[in-house]
């Protein structure tokens, strides 16, 4: 997190932000009571379920709430205004 973000909505935060780290566990549930029913392990997934590729990162902004992925903030961040 070396790089400068700014948030593209609000165009002015460049200093407020929450990082949040996502962890996506896999799961099978019941259709009719949305229990889980199994949990999977990594690299023990099921045909047909497919394993979570989206970010690690997600980046909020603390000013005006918008919430993307941390590239954006990035890319948006080494414009000037």
């Amino acid at each position: 997190m070396t790089t400068p973000y700014r948030c593209p909505s609000c165009k002015t935060n460049r200093t407020r932000f929450n990082i949040i780290q996502q962890v996506s566990q896999s799961v099978k549930l019941n259709p009719d009571s949305g229990e889980v029913v199994q949990s999977y392990e990594q690299g023990q997934l099921e045909p047909f379920h497919l394993a979570y590729n989206g970010p690690d990162l997600k980046v909020q902004c603390a000013a005006c709430g918008l919430v993307e992925d941390e590239m954006t903030f990035k890319k948006f961040g080494e414009t000037t205004m």
